[in-house]
C-alpha cells in the first residue's frame, strides 16, 4: 500500500510538473513577442536591453496612426467569416451525401481530397498570379482570397463533418425520409440540430486556419484585399526587420485569434478528437 500511494503522489507533482513545463514552453515565443512590442526598434536589438528597458506604446501608435491598421484587420474579419460561411455552405451537403449516401468510390474522393493538402503551394503560385491578373482580373480583390481560403479549407472541413456525421444513426435519416422530409429539411432541421458542436467546432477551426493564412494572402494581395499577414510582412525593409514594431503588428493580429481559441478550448479540443475514441 506505502509503494501505490508513494507512486500516486509522484505521478500527482511530475505529470503536472510536466505539463506546466511543456505549457511555458508553447506559450514562450507568444510571451516575448508581447513583451518586445513595448521596446523600441533600437532596444529590440540591444543585448543590454533584453530584459531592462523603457516600456513605450510607440510600436502601437505608430501602427494605427502610419500603417492603417484598421483597414487591415476588417479585410482578415471579411475574408476569414466569408470563407468559412461559404466552406460550411458546401462542405455540409457534401459530408452529408458521403456520410449517408456512400457509393464505392466514396473513400477514394476522401482520400484524393486529402492528398490535394499535400501539393506544395509554391507549385502554383506563378500560374494562379498569371490567371488572376491577366486574364480573371480578381487579383488583389476579396472574393480571390474567398475562395483560395475555402479551396484551402474545404477538404479538412469535409473530412471534420463526415467523420462526426457518421457518428450520427442513420436510422434517425431513414425515418425522416419516410416522413416525406426533404434532402435540404434533413441537413437544416435534423442533421444540423443533431451535430450542431460539431459543425461550431469545425468552423471554429475552419476560421483560425483562415486568419492565419499568410502564404496566399501576401502573395495574391498588394493593398485592397490585403490582410493582416500582408501588414505584418511590410515591416521588412533592406535594412532588415523592425522588431518593435513587428512584435506590436504580430502581437495585435494574433491577439483576437489567441483570446478566442482560449475561449473556444473545449470545442477546439472537440473538434480535432472527432471520431478519435469509440
Amino acid at each position: 500500500m506505502a509503494i501505490v500511494a508513494q507512486q500516486t503522489n509522484f505521478s500527482r507533482i511530475f505529470w503536472p510538473t510536466v505539463a506546466w513545463v511543456v505549457a511555458l514552453i508553447f506559450f514562450f515565443p507568444i510571451f516575448w513577442m508581447v513583451f518586445t512590442s513595448f521596446k523600441t526598434d533600437a532596444d529590440a536589438v540591444k543585448p543590454e536591453h533584453l530584459l531592462f528597458f523603457t516600456p513605450t506604446l510607440e510600436n502601437y501608435a505608430n501602427m494605427t496612426q502610419n500603417y492603417d491598421y484598421w483597414r487591415f484587420a476588417t479585410n482578415s474579419v471579411v475574408t476569414s467569416v466569408f470563407a468559412t460561411a461559404f466552406t460550411l455552405f458546401v462542405g455540409v451537403p457534401a459530408a452529408y451525401a458521403m456520410a449517408f449516401n456512400p457509393s464505392r468510390h466514396t473513400k477514394d474522393i476522401l482520400m484524393w481530397m486529402l492528398s490535394t493538402k499535400m501539393l506544395p503551394a509554391a507549385a502554383v503560385l506563378y500560374p494562379m498570379t498569371f490567371l488572376t491578373k491577366n486574364f480573371l482580373g480578381i487579383f488583389d480583390t476579396h472574393f480571390l482570397i474567398i475562395l483560395v481560403l475555402s479551396l484551402i479549407n474545404l477538404p479538412i472541413v469535409i473530412w471534420m463533418l463526415f467523420t462526426y456525421f457518421k457518428e450520427i444513426p442513420k436510422e434517425i435519416i431513414e425515418a425522416s425520409k419516410m416522413d416525406g422530409v426533404s434532402t435540404w429539411g434533413e441537413i437544416k432541421d435534423i442533421l444540423i440540430p443533431l451535430a450542431w458542436g460539431g459543425v461550431a467546432s469545425t468552423a471554429l477551426l475552419c476560421f483560425i486556419f483562415c486568419w492565419n493564412e499568410a502564404y496566399w494572402t501576401v502573395r495574391l494581395t498588394t493593398t485592397d484585399a490585403a490582410t493582416l499577414s500582408k501588414l505584418i510582412e511590410g515591416n521588412r525593409a533592406p535594412e532588415g526587420l523592425f522588431f518593435g514594431r513587428l512584435s506590436a503588428v504580430s502581437t495585435a493580429a494574433v491577439g483576437p485569434i489567441v483570446v478566442l481559441g482560449w475561449f473556444c478550448q473545449k470545442q477546439l479540443v472537440q473538434g480535432l478528437t472527432f471520431g478519435a475514441v469509440k
